[in-house]
């Protein structure tokens, strides 16, 4: 994932800071993810959340709203509605790049801010909230004891994650007016809620009255333990997922690319983390797969490892040659399974690199054939097996040519 920093202007004229996480490849599509109430852009939810739609082919623009993070204006002269004016001025910013957000994303307060938008954003084809409230004014219960004091003499501190944050009148009677009613009956787009149904910070029945108030099509999805900034690593790599695998439904698909010396395309492996071992790989700018290392290589154990790939690669193969045979021949087969197994682990042969020892590969297959076949064709498919592509490859030579690009420096 490569990341852009840019600014642009928000509701005041302060200048807001952002970052765009761009695709290793071709951009297919661009999201907007709007931070929680009080956070930033850089928490952690949003930074994973971001990377796993970047390696499907979104960009994705998140930014700091007005007096948060790095952005300019002050925090004290904010509200609901100025939150809801920057979005829009996040979706006028990535409209000047020709990039115009046909998915938005809201982590809490930054949900509800994105619901509120949405049916005034031109192009858009889906919605994700994350631990949203159905009611802004929720956020208020974080400052049940200074709310008197702000009615009483304008404005109060208050600290929130141990941070100091004025509020001033302006803020509670923005919030108190506001509604998402509204908004959801006129959301004409793809909504997926997710929630936690056990965050202390806002419950669950949010969610309830978020999905029960928007029309079709909607979808909800559980976080399960997560807290509700989705702090675990595990959770906030669901989320993402789920995010990604949902939102893919909704976008337009990927552009097949043109390579008259590649005729599959290009696959394009790139670190998804540089810790853990984790790859992102792309595979003509259309599908995306994740790769790693179990744990006892030291990864992470979140996708099929290399060998394991090739061996993949092998059994699709052969499954698929075997398929084809049959309805050519006609042979009544119903229904094939191949397992494959290989006896190198990556990890060892990485460590004997220039160690002078050759290794005989050797690759696996139990096949399994289903119908009402004759010993005659069972045997032909058998030796139609080996004549598979991939067998074919693995049997003979490859030549792997390689070049070097230098990175620009950033």
């Amino acid at each position: 994932m490569k990341t852009e920093r840019f600014e642009f202007t928000g509701h005041d004229g302060s200048l807001l800071a952002a970052r765009l996480d761009l695709p290793e490849g071709p951009v297919r599509a661009s999201a907007i993810l709007a931070h929680c109430f009080t956070c930033s852009k850089d928490i952690p939810a949003a930074r994973r959340i971001a990377g796993r739609l970047a390696a499907r082919g979104i960009a994705v623009l998140r930014f700091d709203f007005t007096g948060l993070g790095h952005s300019g204006g002050e925090f004290a002269n904010t509200n609901f509605s100025s939150n809801v004016e920057d979005l829009h001025a996040a979706v006028r910013a990535l409209a000047q790049r020709s990039m115009s957000p046909q998915l938005l994303i809201g982590h809490s307060l930054g949900g509800a801010a994105v619901l509120k938008a949405a049916p005034d954003v031109e192009g858009l084809r889906a919605v994700v909230t994350v631990g949203a409230p159905a009611d802004p004014s929720h956020v208020t219960h974080h400052m049940a004891e200074q709310i008197e004091i702000i009615r009483r003499e304008g404005s109060a501190t208050v600290h929130l994650a141990g941070r100091p944050f004025e509020f001033r009148q302006q803020f509670l009677d923005d919030i108190s007016s506001q509604s998402l009613e509204s908004a959801l009956g006129r959301l004409r787009v793809a909504l997926l809620v997710m929630h936690a149904p056990n965050d202390l910070t806002v419950g669950i029945e949010h969610a309830a009255r978020i999905f029960m108030a928007a029309k079709h099509p909607k979808s909800f999805v559980s976080l399960d333990k997560a807290d509700h900034l989705v702090s675990r690593e595990e959770d906030a790599e669901y989320a993402a997922e789920v995010i990604a695998s949902w939102s893919a439904r909704y976008l337009d698909p990927a552009p097949a690319a043109s390579f008259p010396e590649a005729p599959e395309g290009v696959v394009r492996v790139a670190e998804a983390q540089v810790g853990g071992f984790k790859q992102d790989v792309t595979i003509n700018a259309r599908h995306q797969l994740v790769a790693g290392e179990p744990l006892s290589a030291g990864g992470t154990d979140l996708g099929p490892s290399p060998y394991q790939l090739l061996s993949a690669g092998l059994g699709a193969c052969t499954t698929m040659t075997l398929r084809m045979y049959a309805n050519l021949k006609k042979i009544p087969l119903t229904h094939v399974t191949c397992d494959v197994t290989h006896n190198k682990a990556h990890l060892a042969d990485s460590q004997q690199l220039g160690a002078g020892q050759d290794k005989v590969d050797v690759f696996r297959r139990h096949i399994r054939l289903e119908g009402d076949l004759s010993d005659q064709q069972r045997e032909a498919l058998l030796r139609i097996a080996d004549k598979c592509p991939v067998h074919q490859t693995l049997h003979g030579q490859a030549l792997v040519q390689t070049e070097l690009e230098i990175a620009a420096t950033p």
